[in-house]
């Protein structure tokens, strides 16, 4: 087995680079739902330090002016519109209609002035209009958090990339059912498609705009 050490050699020099924070964030906060905070579901993630980790930073965004994105997940009630991804993933049935873990928790709901998008798969740009809506706001630079790390954090991070947006992982702000994904992939992230920060240092970016 690979130890921490051996590792980081084995990466260091190869992906080491780094991408620079742009001059017009936004927070994107991927699928912050009760689905992943209510021990009753079945993709219940054990995440509350993240949700408390998202509620600063809703906050000092709103503050600072900074443009706040929500995501979350509808299916139709036969799941169709999930395609492959549902048939994968039979847990996604509690995002039909009707179903209570759709739904953003009280600490962590859209305001008036914040988009929404609901999408079908993994990625928050795959099959919706994220991207044209970014590109119109001037949005060059998305921190982004949320369920589940290894997950739809991780596909909307990667299309953020590929769709030339930078894009800043806040990894206290996202939460796995273990440990072990949620490192693993956050890890592997900061190699090669984010850059991968602290809560700490997405407030210090925030409070600059």
């Amino acid at each position: 087995m690979t130890d921490n050490a051996d590792l980081l050699s084995n990466y260091t020099g190869v992906f080491d680079g780094n991408l620079p924070f742009g001059k017009r964030p936004a927070l994107l906060i991927v699928d912050v739902v009760m689905a992943y905070l209510d021990p009753q579901s079945p993709l219940y993630a054990g995440a509350e330090t993240a949700l408390a980790s998202n509620e600063r930073l809703l906050a000092a965004a709103r503050a600072g002016g900074v443009p706040v994105v929500f995501t979350n997940v509808v299916f139709q009630a036969d799941g169709l519109d999930g395609g492959l991804f549902y048939r994968k993933v039979p847990a996604l049935k509690v995002f039909v209609p009707g179903a209570p873990w759709g739904r953003f928790p009280p600490s962590l709901s859209p305001g008036k002035n914040d988009l929404v998008v609901t999408k079908q798969y993994a990625s928050a740009f795959f099959g919706t209009s994220l991207a044209s809506t970014l590109t119109a706001m001037g949005i060059d630079t998305l921190l982004i958090t949320g369920f589940s790390t290894s997950g739809c954090v991780r596909a909307t991070a990667l299309d953020a990339l590929q769709s030339g947006f930078v894009p800043f992982v806040v990894s206290d702000a996202c939460g796995d059912r273990h440990p072990a994904p949620h490192e693993a992939n956050l890890f592997d992230l900061q190699a090669k498609y984010a850059e991968v920060i602290s809560e700490s240092a997405a407030l210090d970016f925030l409070a600059l705009n």
